[in-house]
């Protein structure tokens, strides 16, 4: 979960690389730093901290043309200066940027403090400058195929020598690598964000794969070292997409996004009034007696919310699992069994993990996810992108919101192919689809007051979350988006199970945060709603637009746009993102890089 970036091209290295490091921060944010060759050494500068204190530690700054950067998420020592990337060889004549795990490092290491080599961090990456450097016979691509060659694990590789000017290489294995091509200057990055605002030309390097990169050239290899053609593509977005555009977070602004992104995910998959979504054609889906959804974070809460939805329509047995435990569960799986993998970013490890264990007992594999080329749409036998444009923000809302979309409209278009909703029914729940956009526009339209209730009710140390069906999945991501970005500790409960233990922890200290938004179930609700006030404890409803009812039990009232009971989970959402979003405000916290969070996690 760290960001790497490298340059070589003909402007000033280091102003390209900060640059970059700045736009990758959301992947990292406990140390940073640069190497940049020049003059036959290599310069490097690093700081533990944010980007700010690497650029006031550069001073004036390196000379050099060619280099790489790294802004560091800690697994394997502290972030502190020492661990801090870059990583250099004894001999200084390689530098190193690292994203992923290094498996078999300890008996690497072992092995080379053996030959005497002088290891001065606690990282597993070091190792691997110091195995360029016990390769090197001045072959610079024979080095670095020989040094990853002794490589278990995770990795994404910059590399630079100070022997070769000029020159770079980069390689992926099962980390996220993207390859920009300029005009005269070429750069590899974690993520597009990185250099969109120079080229929008890109490479996506596939697992096992490396590039050598000059200022005119990129050259791709496969794992075996033989040059291959590489597949290129062009971004469809524009840097001002990763830009916060006045906004004062980017959580707040993807907030405010999330009714734009929902109409480029939604739109595209309608034609003459019909679901039609690209992707799905060799999909046979009568031929599917059981979906397993597989995810992490708010990812799996999208599952939850879809496998109501799936198995309402569809009627097809349908479990959401957190993928890493799905993976270490020996899940009984077949050839009959559809396998719905989520991720915003294509890269979760524990989610690649869970789609590998699904194809190795012959499970069929669909994704969702919104990377094109991503390890996970790369690995699956059907993909559908969500169309949310690029989230910088740790604590996702697009994201999670157009995944909920993606799953409305898996389970309309398989019920109508199954023949299990009527064509009027399906109809009826397109236009339901199509309208959502507005419907979530609604929504924030429709609780201008939330900010005021965040500050009523910040200081509250353990809210609880309770609702029941698509309510519940719903208080799921809602206590989530609290706890990571204001660090208040809260927990969601099916409300069903309060008087099952949970019960004993209410008194007139706590809020409860109840969601009465599911017709069918508000009686019930209601009955949860009191047991909690006679324990004195405050409620905060979470009801649907024109609910006069619920003001006779609660404290206070957020209200959520109306739309199909089916699909309310993705409205009732919006209002809590910006409670949680206002009450972080409110405790001083830094909301788009929460402490110890980075956005895509990348090791397990």
């Amino acid at each position: 979960m760290c960001g790497i970036i490298g340059y070589t091209g003909v402007k000033n290295a280091q102003d390209i690389l900060i640059e970059g490091l700045r736009k990758l921060e959301y992947r990292g944010y406990d140390s940073a730093g640069v190497s940049i060759q020049h003059d036959g050494v290599i310069d490097t500068v690093k700081s533990s901290g944010r980007i700010d204190a690497l650029v006031e530690k550069l001073g004036d700054g390196i000379p050099g043309v060619t280099g790489v950067g790294h802004t560091r998420w800690a697994t394997h020592g502290a972030p502190n200066d020492t661990n801090a990337h870059p990583h250099i060889s004894n001999n200084g004549r390689f530098a190193i940027v690292h994203n992923g795990i290094i498996e078999n490092y300890e008996s690497l290491r072992a092995e080379l403090t053996a030959d005497g080599v002088c290891f001065k961090s606690d990282t597993d990456s070091e190792v691997v400058a110091c195995l360029l450097e016990l390769y090197y016979d001045g072959d610079f691509k024979s080095a670095v195929y020989k040094a990853v060659g002794r490589l278990e694990g995770s990795f994404a590789l910059g590399i630079v020598c100070a022997d070769h000017p000029g020159r770079l290489f980069a390689v992926k294995n099962m980390s996220p690598l993207i390859i920009g091509v300029g005009e005269g200057e070429n750069y590899f990055a974690s993520d597009v964000t990185a250099f969109i605002g120079h080229t929008k030309d890109v490479i996506r390097l596939s697992d096992g794969q490396a590039a050598e990169i000059t200022a005119e050239s990129v050259t791709v290899y496969d794992a075996d070292g033989n040059e291959t053609e590489p597949e290129r593509s062009v971004v469809t977005w524009d840097i001002e997409a990763a830009e916060k555009g006045g906004f004062e977070h980017f959580m707040l602004k993807e907030i405010m996004e999330q009714p734009r992104a929902l109409e480029a995910t939604i739109k595209p998959r309608v034609k003459k009034g019909r679901l039609a979504p690209e992707g799905l054609e060799e999909l046979d889906i009568s031929k599917v007696s059981r979906i397993v959804i597989v995810a992490c974070g708010s990812a799996y809460h999208a599952g939850v919310v879809g496998k109501y939805v799936i198995e309402r329509l569809c009627r097809i047995p349908t479990t959401a699992e957190l993928a890493s435990e799905f993976r270490y569960s020996d899940p009984i799986l077949d050839e009959s069994v559809l396998v719905i993998a989520i991720s915003q970013s294509g890269e979760t490890a524990d989610t690649l993990a869970a789609m590998r264990e699904a194809k190795g007992k012959g499970a069929r594999v669909m994704s969702i996810v919104n990377v094109v080329g991503s390890s996970v749409a790369n690995l699956s036998d059907n993909v559908l992108y969500t169309w949310a444009g690029p989230e910088i923000a740790v604590a996702t809302t697009k994201g999670y919101t157009t995944q909920v979309a993606m799953l409305y409209i898996f389970a309309v278009w398989a019920a109508g192919k199954l023949g299990r909703i009527s064509s009027e029914r399906e109809g009826e729940l397109t236009k339901c689809i199509l309208a959502l956009p507005e419907r979530v526009q609604h929504a924030i339209d429709l609780n201008m007051h939330v900010e005021s209730l965040a500050k009523k009710y910040h200081t509250y140390k353990t809210p609880f979350f309770i609702g029941r069906n698509f309510d519940y999945a719903s208080c799921l991501e809602a206590s989530l988006k609290l706890k990571e970005i204001s660090y208040i500790h809260s927990e969601a409960y099916a409300a069903g199970e309060l008087k099952h233990g949970t019960i004993a922890l209410l008194s007139p200290d706590e809020l409860v945060i109840a969601y009465c938004c599911h017709e069918a179930l508000y009686d019930k609700m209601m009955s949860n709603v009191k047991e909690v006030k006679a324990r004195g404890a405050r409620v905060l409803a979470v009801a649907q637009e024109g609910n006069k009812r619920v003001l006779a039990e609660a404290d206070d009232v957020i209200y959520v746009a109306d739309t199909d009971p089916l699909f309310m989970a993705l409205t009732q959402i919006v209002p809590m993102q910006l409670f949680a979003y206002y009450a972080a405000k409110e405790n001083g916290c830094d909301i788009d890089k929460p402490k110890n969070l980075a956005k895509s996690v990348t090791v397990e």
